[in-house]
């Protein structure tokens, strides 16, 4: 499995509509925080998952076209001092 960083934006109009629809799948609901509260209509995730498409998959229809979805992974020192040697 990999991990994917989610980003699902929204505008202040939509964020009751697009919260309601996330609240239809509450084992994704409790993945996300938001930025709402502060100005910040977008909700944030990092989920394991075998492809962009599974996560994709995973979100509500709704909010599905305007997520982003990187796939992220964790560097180490000695990856970074190879990265130097290339």
């Amino acid at each position: 499995m990999s991990r994917f960083h989610v980003e699902s934006p929204h505008t202040k109009e939509e964020c009751l509509t697009d919260l309601d629809a996330m609240a239809q799948k509450p084992e994704i609901l409790e993945k996300f925080e938001w930025g709402c509260m502060a100005g910040d209509h977008t909700g944030y995730a990092t989920v394991e998952a075998d492809s962009e498409d599974q996560v994709r998959g995973m979100l509500p229809a709704a909010v599905r076209a305007r997520a982003h979805i990187t796939q992220v992974s964790t560097i180490t020192p000695e990856q970074i001092r190879s990265f130097h040697q290339m």
